[in-house]
C-alpha cells in the first residue's frame, strides 16, 4: 500500500514536535510520508504558491497547535489554505496540560490531543 502524502503545519517555535511526526514517517511501519514547507524566512507569494502546489498534493493536514499557533502567520496561512483546497485536516495539542487557543482556521475541524492513535486513526481515514 502507498504511504499516504501528509501536510504538517505548525508554529515554527513548535519545530521540535514536528520533527518528531518527522521521525515517526521516516519508520517503515508508518502509514504516512511527510512534505516539508518550511520557511526560513519571510513567507512571499512565491512560497506561498508552492507551498498551495504541496497541500493540494496530500491527502490530509496536520496542524500542531500551542500557545506560539495564535501568532504563526504561516502556519495560519497553511491551515487557511488547506480550508479553501477542501483538504482533511485535523488539529493535535501538542501540549496535554498547556493547550493553546485552537485557531479560527480549525473551526469545524476535530482536534486532538497528541496520541498516536488519533494521528494514525486521521492518517487512515484520508
Amino acid at each position: 500500500m502507498a504511504k499516504k502524502r501528509v501536510f504538517i503545519s505548525f508554529a515554527i517555535q513548535d519545530v521540535r514536535y514536528r520533527d518528531l511526526l518527522k521521525g515517526q514517517a521516516l519508520n517503515t511501519n508508518s502509514p504516512f510520508e511527510y512534505v516539508d514547507m518550511s520557511a526560513k524566512k519571510a513567507w512571499d507569494s512565491k512560497w506561498k504558491t508552492n507551498c498551495r502546489t504541496r497541500i493540494k498534493g496530500c491527502g490530509g493536514v496536520i496542524a500542531l497547535i500551542s500557545k506560539h499557533t495564535r501568532l504563526a502567520d504561516g502556519a495560519k496561512w497553511e491551515m487557511q489554505c488547506a480550508n479553501y483546497e477542501g483538504i482533511p485536516m485535523i488539529g493535535v495539542h501538542i501540549h496535554k496540560d498547556d493547550k493553546g487557543q485552537i485557531s479560527p482556521q480549525l473551526a469545524g475541524r476535530k482536534v486532538i490531543e497528541w496520541k498516536w492513535e488519533g494521528i494514525k486513526k486521521f492518517i487512515n481515514s484520508i
